[in-house]
């Protein structure tokens, strides 16, 4: 089965973040808790934890991507 990881809110006030640092490629083997990606929120750095487990099978952005809450950013694979 396949998960969408989606851009979390990480501000009251931010709904904009840049992708600074990709921190997983395809294949990669992630724990919940795992980082996937660094982003820019306000000046403020901010790292995106896998919410499952699972096999990385798609990155859906880009370094210095600007992306909004909500924005799909990985899918996993959670089927193992």
């Amino acid at each position: 089965m396949r998960t969408n990881v989606k851009m979390p809110r990480v501000s009251d006030t931010v709904d904009e973040v840049i992708v600074v640092e990709i921190l997983v490629s395809v294949g990669d083997r992630v724990e919940s808790g795992s980082l996937l990606l660094t982003v820019d929120a306000d000046k403020a750095m901010v790292d995106v934890p896998a919410p499952v487990s699972g096999t990385v099978i798609e990155l859906l952005v880009d370094v210095d991507d600007e992306v909004t809450t909500g924005t799909r950013l990985v899918v996993l694979d959670v089927s193992e």
